[in-house]
């Protein structure tokens, strides 16, 4: 160590050019890579790793040919039936079809109207009418489509006020086999094949993947802001909402990209002001901004070299790497100016060395115990948080690299400080009213700290993960408004599917034991000679799909309901006679392709010998408990329908959002659990004292329980965002506890007297941990400058625990000190 520290002193602070042209070289190649930055807001970075049915919910997509749309909801004006508003909404749709990047639009006009002809289903299927034919009655197809099974709450409302326009994006083959690959691959490595040969094929496609998705991308942006431009060019036929999923993938780019900048301007500016107040010195705002802005781009950097992508969980990773850079770069600002203050015979680089001497081993293990709180987050299930866990680890080596390199070597290029540079940093009421609350009012202390962890402990047995997707955006966002609407007038936005599988069976020529052919074979003749078809559609399937169908549509949370039976009470309502097997298997046959497509190809696969059932969950009913509706909706269909759980396979969107949100309680308990363990075994390491390992973790515990009470009793779900308050809060928090105990075991022998020690460190360590406090709090506070209100409850809740830690560590702290005299 002497000589490490020899070394240190001589090329870092002595000598600081050769250390400050490797570091200017680092930064220069750093930023050539932060053309490499990249955003991600896919469905994928919403999602668990290795979540099995995740696995599911793709197979089924790609057996049934799931393909992407945008939905464009329309509440005219005028009356939805009148010839001038179908005639608007017929331009509208030509419009939109010409617009690049979209397949076909389907509207209320391409609706099928079985009502208005005469005749079997099968031929008025064959030769249906629709509402561009101009002999059509008004009144009659309202009627009937309000009415329909199949499309009242598709695409008309329930009240016939409201209509959708379906927007089938163009498919991208070439990208979608890309994706496959690399998932194939990606699986395939995380079981354990990490050959050389598997390793250069995954990356290989990884870098084809993501040269095509920034084309995707591209494009998708460029599609949405057309689409815009052109509903903007149509408002006067009335309201018009856009909504889908590649809108909300493009929407949250854009949020993405602007909270990275409000974020990290709004604490430059802020750090900036802070600085100026403090210091009150030029130098002393410059050199920690630098800190800062090396340290930020030096990230930038690295994620563009490890090709990590920033999702909405991780936007604000630059904002927190100005926060913990400037934190650790005030503590030793701090640290320096005293020394200088104290030594005034002591030389600029003895005062330099001096300090960062003094603060490394303090600064290290707060440097770790806040990885440990950011890194503890890797162990969720959810893919953003791991990603953002492993960020700000990395971000926080950049943080203490940074300020033990490049602060000191430009210290020390700058020189010596003028006079009022050195002067003693300007003293604070709060700290010092803090120091004699902690030695005259140590039982109000305690009693209060009780009183707020029992509050706390009770409003955590009230916390919850039930949460709607909806909830995570401003209801002035265009993502809110066309989900809010969806939701509500065109039968839920969030799909879900059952499957009902069949057991196998064998066709009727091969079951007579006499060998007589079947009422079926004699009706259809010749066709029935093995083809599946004539002899699959059985009234014991029909009344199961029946059955699930109204089971389902009954369930309080789910929308409108899709399936098999759909297609069977249209044609009930419309040949005003009941649907046998026979007719099922002749329409099968004679439908038209695009009316089959539609109608009966997404809800039954002969092949696979299954039925689909989809409906719409209703994601902003406030009291929507999704895990306990697809428990109730799993054992409705095995008790009450008699299936068995193998023909039943539940899957859709809802449910990997349900399984995400019911991993945060075991991400919570487990993530915060190792960084409580892991922080203890550093104070023990760093102290070598169980009772002072105990003293340091008590009043950052402290701060956890009150905001994850806080939460309980305000009732904020646990969501992506604020699974990670408590964990970090801890992490950061403990910082503290390490400075002070630190300190107050230095200065203790010198003292001789455990309160003289108290208010002596409440002077110097204590004004600054007050400082870097109230950056961070003020910086997380930035956070509400977010679209995405997690990001928001994450910046609030964090400052408030920030401040409580900070209260804890210069009241709590000291009075358990006292109490315990651990030196």
């Amino acid at each position: 160590m002497n000589r490490f520290s020899d070394l240190y002193r001589r090329w870092v602070i002595r000598h600081p050019w050769p250390v400050l042209a490797l570091l200017i070289l680092s930064i220069s190649y750093f930023s050539w890579h932060a053309k490499d930055f990249r955003l991600d807001a896919s469905a994928d970075s919403l999602l668990l790793e290795d979540d099995l049915d995740l696995k599911v919910f793709r197979e089924l997509s790609e057996r049934y040919e799931s393909s992407g749309f945008l939905v464009v909801a329309v509440t005219p004006r005028d009356a939805l039936f009148s010839r001038s508003t179908l005639e608007g909404i017929d331009e509208l749709s030509r419009a939109l079809a010409k617009i690049d990047g979209i397949d076909s639009v389907n509207s209320l006009l391409d609706v099928p109207l079985l009502a208005q002809g005469q005749g079997s289903l099968t031929e008025l299927a064959s030769g249906y009418r629709t509402l561009r034919d101009a002999d059509v009655d008004l009144e009659k197809a309202k009627s009937e489509l309000v009415s329909s099974p199949v499309f009242s709450e598709l695409v008309i409302s329930a009240d016939g006020a409201t209509t959708a326009l379906r927007l089938t994006v163009r498919p991208q083959p070439a990208f979608e086999t890309l994706q496959s690959e690399r998932r194939r691959l990606s699986l395939a490595i995380r079981e354990g094949d990490r050959t050389a040969s598997t390793n250069a094929q995954f990356e290989q496609v990884s870098i084809a993947y993501q040269e095509m998705k920034d084309q995707t991308d591209q494009a998708n942006h460029q599609m949405i802001k057309t689409i815009r431009a052109t509903l903007r060019a149509h408002e006067s036929l009335g309201r018009l909402v856009l909504g889908g999923v590649s809108m909300i993938a493009d929407d949250m780019i854009t949020f993405i990209q602007s909270d990275l900048v409000k974020f990290g301007t709004g604490v430059f500016l802020f750090l900036v002001i802070m600085l100026a107040v403090i210091f009150r010195s030029v130098r002393w705002v410059v050199l920690p901004l630098a800190s800062c802005v090396y340290a930020g781009v030096t990230m930038i950097g690295l994620l563009g070299v490890a090709g990590w992508q920033v999702t909405v969980i991780s936007s604000n990773f630059i904002s927190l790497m100005l926060i913990l850079t400037m934190s650790m770069t005030v503590h030793l600002i701090v640290r320096y100016r005293q020394f200088a203050a104290d030594h005034g015979e002591w030389t600029h680089d003895e005062s330099l060395f001096a300090t960062m001497a003094k603060m490394v081993w303090p600064c290290l293990y707060t440097a770790l115990t806040t990885i440990l709180a950011f890194g503890s987050l890797v162990l969720s299930s959810i893919k953003p948080v791991i990603d953002f866990g492993w960020m700000m680890s990395l971000g926080l080596v950049v943080t203490f690299l940074t300020s033990f390199l490049f602060f000191p070597a430009i210290a020390a290029v700058m020189g010596a400080p003028g006079r009022a540079s050195q002067q003693g940093a300007p003293g604070t009421r709060m700290t010092a009213w803090l120091s004699r609350l902690s030695a005259e009012r140590g039982a109000w202390v305690v009693s209060i700290s009780l009183i707020a962890a029992a509050l706390g402990g009770v409003g955590i047995s009230r916390l919850e993960v039930e949460n709607s997707f909806i909830n995570y955006f401003g209801k002035d966002t265009e993502i809110y408004q066309g989900l809010e609407l969806i939701d509500r007038q065109l039968g839920g936005t969030t799909p879900l599917d059952v499957l009902i599988k069949f057991d196998s069976q064998t066709p009727p020529s091969d079951q007579a034991s006499g060998g007589g052919d079947s009422e079926l074979d004699l009706l259809l003749g010749s066709v029935s000679q093995g083809d599946p078809v004539d002899y699959w559609f059985t009234p014991q399937k029909i009344k199961t799909v029946s059955d699930a169908h109204d089971f389902l549509a009954s369930r309080y949370g789910v929308g409108h309901v899709l399936s098999l039976a759909s297609l069977i009470r249209v044609g009930e309502s419309v040949t005003q006679e009941s649907f046998d097997s026979f007719q099922l298997a002749v329409l099968y046959k004679r439908m038209p392709e695009d009316l089959k497509e539609a109608l009966l190809t997404p809800y039954v696969s002969i092949d696979a010998n299954e039925v689909r059932l989809t409906a719409r969950v209703k994601d902003s009913l406030p009291d929507l408990r999704r895990d306990d509706l697809l428990r109730e909706i799993r054992a409705g269909l095995e008790d009450d329908l008699g299936l068995s759980a193998e023909q039943v396979q539940i899957s859709g969107l809802v449910v990997l959002y349900n399984n995400m949100l019911q991993s945060l309680f075991e991400s919570q308990i487990l993530s915060l659990g190792v960084v409580m363990l892991g922080i203890a075994a550093m104070l023990l390491v760093l102290f070598r004292s169980i009772k002072l390992a105990i003293i340091g973790i008590v009043p950052n515990l402290l701060a956890a329980v009150i905001i994850l009470g806080a939460m309980g009793w305000s009732n904020i779900p646990l969501d992506m965002m604020t699974i990670t308050i408590a964990s970090i809060t801890l992490g950061i928090a403990v910082d503290n506890s390490i400075h002070y105990l630190y300190r107050f075991r230095s200065e203790l022998p010198r003292l001789q007297d455990y309160v003289s020690t108290l208010h002596y460190c409440h002077a110097n360590i204590g004004r600054a941990i007050f400082y870097t406090a109230i950056t961070i709090i003020v910086g997380f506070s930035i956070l509400v400058l977010s679209n995405f209100l997690p990001t928001i409850f994450f910046g609030l809740l964090t400052a408030l625990g920030m401040a409580i830690a900070l209260l804890a560590s210069l009241t709590l702290l000291p009075r358990l000190i006292l109490m315990t005299r651990p030196f």
